[in-house]
């Protein structure tokens, strides 16, 4: 890719910068911050790579960083500290590795790159998302497994004080709803995060159709989830397809996109008790086309929802959220510029948001209007084989 003039010329000037600087990071400025980059790796890219965003420009490195090899990581998450980074390692039958694994690196400080400091095995395939908690002990991890045998289960993996993870410890299985035998013959536990009060453990099973809610208890270090007595599961609608949860910023609200039927779900929440409360559809009316609900992040603000319909859609949705009630109502649609957003993020300033395209092997960095949340121009788009994740240091 072709750097603008006006890029080169600020990029000097900031490495000019850096040379007279004290020998601390090249990310350590205030424009520019280190991005990590997940990939899959059945069409040639190695795995990880770090890129570097400058959020004055809203422009990515024109080359990696550093590109780490491991198969197929499709999900990045930080521990809290963000001084290591976990990946799943999406493997499953009729890949390169068979094995569904986790990947544990540290994070350089000074320069943003990794090193591997342990691996473990996930006891299930295709492992498609991951979380720490909040006290930094565990890391839970969701099996999404496409065959039906050993279908898909929640896994619990320790961790050390060193960020090394350790053999799993705990297995959660569920029931699948078969409501679409296609793809709900068997369970497929796609996310699972941790409630903002670190209480309780969320699994989002899409061939179950529920948001299975454990209890969280680090003083049993052999069995930390149990099922909840209060609530075991919130039950969604038949054919749904659960993917992907987050919290509002004032954590009374969940939101949730539903995959199959490409809408996303509103639920208040409460001490581990959710009630549903809103249903909206990404697609616009009419639509006649595949649906495919995926990625969902609140803005920095808190102000606004923004979503992604891949399927035939390809578009991100946008929703202004009601800060009495935390219902949406529709701001804008807007094509991505590119085929299947699997993942986004919002850079640390805000002022931009950055897409995986998977099926068209780019990552597009687009202007986002900070007042009425909409996206704009298109600044850049760089290449890169099946992006899957990216994040910053200012997102999980």
């Amino acid at each position: 890719m072709k750097l603008t003039t006006r890029y080169s010329l600020h990029r000097m000037a900031a490495l000019c910068m850096l040379a007279i600087a004290p020998a601390t990071s090249v990310f350590a400025t205030e424009q520019t911050h280190p991005l990590w980059i997940g990939s899959y790796t059945a069409t040639g890219s190695e795995g990880i790579h770090v890129y570097r965003f400058d959020s004055q420009t809203g422009m990515l490195s024109e080359r990696p960083e550093q590109a780490v090899k491991t198969h197929n990581p499709s999900w990045l998450t930080f521990s809290p500290n963000r001084r290591y980074l976990y990946a799943v390692n999406e493997n499953g039958p009729g890949q390169t590795d068979i094995v569904g694994r986790v990947t544990a690196f540290r994070v350089d400080p000074a320069s943003g790159t990794l090193q591997q400091i342990g691996q473990v095995q996930t006891l299930g395939s295709e492992p498609a998302h991951a979380t720490v908690s909040s006290d930094s002990r565990y890391l839970f991890v969701s099996n999404y497994s496409v065959n039906a045998d050993p279908g898909g289960t929640l896994a619990v993996i320790p961790l050390d004080s060193e960020g090394r993870p350790h053999p799993v410890v705990q297995i959660k299985t569920h029931h699948a709803s078969r409501t679409d035998l296609e793809r709900q013959a068997s369970p497929h536990m796609h996310s699972v995060v941790e409630s903002p009060d670190g209480h309780y453990v969320l699994g989002q099973d899409l061939g179950a159709d529920r948001i299975y809610i454990y209890r969280y208890d680090s003083n049993h270090p052999e069995h930390p989830l149990t099922a909840s007595a209060k609530q075991p599961f919130v039950q969604l609608p038949p054919g749904s397809g659960p993917r992907h949860l987050i919290f509002s910023a004032n954590a009374k609200q969940a939101y949730l996109t539903l995959e199959m039927t490409g809408q996303v779900a509103v639920l208040d929440y409460a001490d581990g008790q959710f009630a549903l409360k809103q249903i909206v559809e990404l697609a616009a009316e009419g639509f006649t086309g595949k649906n495919g609900a995926g990625a969902l992040h609140v803005s920095p603000d808190g102000r606004f929802l923004y979503v992604t319909n891949r399927g035939t859609d390809n578009q991100m949705v946008v929703f202004a959220i009601d800060p009495n009630n935390g219902q949406l109502a529709l701001v804008s649609r807007h094509p991505v510029g590119g085929q299947e957003p699997r993942e986004f993020t919002f850079d640390p300033s805000g002022r931009f948001v950055l897409i995986a395209n998977q099926r068209s092997n780019a990552v597009v960095v687009m202007e986002r209007d900070l007042a009425s949340g909409q996206l704009g121009r298109t600044i850049q788009t760089l290449s890169i084989s099946t992006p899957a994740d990216l994040k910053f240091t200012t997102s999980n």
